[in-house]
């Protein structure tokens, strides 16, 4: 049987995380905060949210508020889960380099398809999908 160096391991593996931290921290450096956006049609209520679906920000047009308490609830629910959807997104094409599919998924980041309604018109790092 062959002899496993456990100090060797861990080293190449603490180095690897090294690296795959220092370029993720380069990529969100240079593209700013990663968030998911949404917008109810008529534009009356806008909701920001961080990865993982922190709410970061909520505009509410005075006319939405003409609909009731319970709409506007719905609504907001609504848009905040697609903004999470497109933050999520947004951070798995931003680590996509440097972490694996698999890893990502697991965090809760996973790419929406071209095709999907909920797909912004841009990509990561701001140019055309």
């Amino acid at each position: 049987m062959a002899d496993f160096d456990i100090e060797l391991a861990s080293s190449r593996i603490a180095e690897q995380a090294s690296r795959a931290g220092a370029e993720v921290s380069g990529r969100l450096a240079r593209s700013g905060p990663v968030v998911g956006k949404a917008a109810s049609p008529d534009s009356t209520i806008e909701v920001r949210v961080a990865p993982g679906g922190l709410l970061t920000g909520l505009t509410i047009h005075r006319s939405a508020l003409r609909h009731g308490s319970a709409v506007l609830a719905d609504r907001i629910f609504e848009l905040a889960q697609r903004a999470t959807r497109r933050a999520g997104d947004r951070m798995y094409h931003a680590l996509s380099s440097a972490v694996d599919r698999e890893q990502l998924e697991t965090l809760g980041y996973q790419p929406i398809p071209d095709d999907d309604p909920d797909a912004e018109t841009y990509s990561y790092g701001g140019g055309p999908r």
